[in-house]
């Protein structure tokens, strides 16, 4: 199906992929070291990109996983807590993530076993977006822009706007600048489309 996909949405679910990657679970040696390849333009996705690159280079990657560690686990919590419904209500397990959960089930996406988090998880919605711009769930015209209207727009631009601003590590501030910036412009190209 990807074949049939435009090259512009393949990109953009790669930086979905990329995003989910990182912030779904500590990034490893391998992760660290592709991530270390990005070189940036002078756009300001390419600027994002180029800084995510430089900090990954210069990244310790026991500063890396303690900083994971502080800013989404923590002792008790950590200091942001990646979930649509904790960022919409205040709470945990509240309304957005049975929204997340009926989506889920009318675009045929089941939980895996294998995942302890809530489906309103930050890197859980954006690998969904990474699928449907590039095809790998399939679903009807309009769906992903209703997804990310619905369950990334109202939220996930704070989310990463604390995390550039709150995390310890230039890595992870990094990341919230690309999220950032990334979804400054999705937020733009679906209102074009609309």
């Amino acid at each position: 199906m990807a074949a049939t996909v435009d090259e512009v949405d393949l990109l953009r679910s790669r930086q979905y992929d990329l995003l989910a990657t990182l912030l779904g679970r500590v990034p490893c040696g391998h992760v660290l070291a592709q991530v270390a390849g990005l070189e940036g333009d002078g756009t300001p996705l390419g600027q994002a990109l180029g800084r995510l690159g430089i900090a990954a280079r210069n990244a310790d990657p026991l500063a890396i996983e303690r900083d994971h560690f502080e800013t989404f686990v923590g002792v008790g919590r950590g200091r942001l807590l990646p979930y649509a419904s904790y960022y919409l209500t205040g709470f945990l397990n509240e309304r957005p993530l049975a929204r997340v959960r009926a989506d889920f089930d009318a675009l045929g996406i089941e939980r895996s076993d294998a995942v302890s988090e809530p489906e309103d998880h930050v890197a859980i919605l954006l690998e969904v977006m990474a699928g449907l711009a590039s095809g790998r769930i399939d679903a009807e015209p309009g769906a992903e822009a209703r997804f990310f209207a619905r369950h990334l727009q109202p939220w996930a631009p704070r989310f990463f706007a604390d995390l550039a601003e709150q995390a310890d590590t230039d890595f992870f501030r990094a990341v919230g600048a690309l999220g950032q910036a990334f979804l400054e412009i999705e937020v733009e190209a679906f209102a074009l489309d609309a």
